[in-house]
């Protein structure tokens, strides 16, 4: 009987024992899976992996800053009718103010009335101004800041990106302002370039005639001429080309 409760206890001992070892036998067949899960995971998403860089947006967003800060209010600009001018009177918040300029090319300000703005340049204007206000005030600091530049634009219309009307800031040549309405169509008749401008006094329109060949490949750079106001250019297709 005795030897019969010891086969029992040794029996129960050994059934122990291999429910341990298989335990441990699982707990490290899940452990080197997540060994080898680790090392085989996949590298990270090419989304992921530049994610240092700035979305679509910002960089739509940068590029359009680029653009503009190209655009730059020279120093010989001619003011123009709508545009917004910013005039600082230096310890005189009465006489600062912000004014557009009107259809009839004036602005007005406080003691001096009206002043014409059309046709000058900032520093110019800032001069006059100056001296209107020696009446009134013992050496007046006036400053003047471009706030808007609305009346400096021109039109390009045919066979370009992006027909319209487009504001310039700065001196724009021909090849610029093509350029700015997103350049030539595969269609567009280059050669064949015209530029309609007011003419003096506003009696009919003047035109010129330019080949983009000859301004870049040939000595035709006098072509490229330099944008006014108002100016329409012009860029006709080749199906609409007359041959003579």
């Amino acid at each position: 009987m005795r030897e019969f409760l010891d086969r029992q206890t040794f029996s129960l001992k050994v059934v122990r024992m291999k429910a341990i070892v298989g335990g441990l036998v699982v707990v490290l067949a899940l452990s080197w899976q997540g060994i080898v899960w680790a090392q085989t995971k996949p590298a990270a998403s090419p989304s992921t992996a530049v994610a240092s860089n700035p979305p679509v947006g910002e960089r739509s967003s940068a590029a359009k800053a680029v653009q503009k800060s190209s655009l730059i209010v020279t120093p010989d600009y001619i003011i123009g009718p709508e545009d917004v001018l910013e005039i600082t009177v230096w310890r005189n918040q009465d006489l600062s103010k912000i004014v557009a300029v009107r259809p009839d090319g004036r602005i007005s300000l406080p003691l001096i009335g009206d002043v014409v703005a059309v046709g000058k340049t900032p520093t110019q204007l800032t001069e006059e101004i100056s001296v209107k206000l020696k009446e009134y005030k013992e050496n007046p600091q006036v400053s003047i800041v471009m706030r808007e530049v609305n009346s400096y634009s021109i039109f390009v219309l045919g066979e370009v990106g992006k027909p319209g009307r487009y504001p310039l800031k700065s001196k724009t040549t021909l090849l610029q302002g093509i350029t700015v309405a997103g350049g030539f169509t595969q269609t567009a008749a280059r050669n064949k370039l015209v530029v309609f401008r007011f003419g003096d006094g506003g009696h009919g329109d003047e035109r010129f005639k330019a080949s983009y060949d000859d301004i870049v490949l040939r000595e035709g750079s006098n072509q490229n001429i330099e944008l006014q106001p108002g100016d329409t250019i012009v860029v006709p297709s080749e199906t609409m080309v007359l041959v003579p």
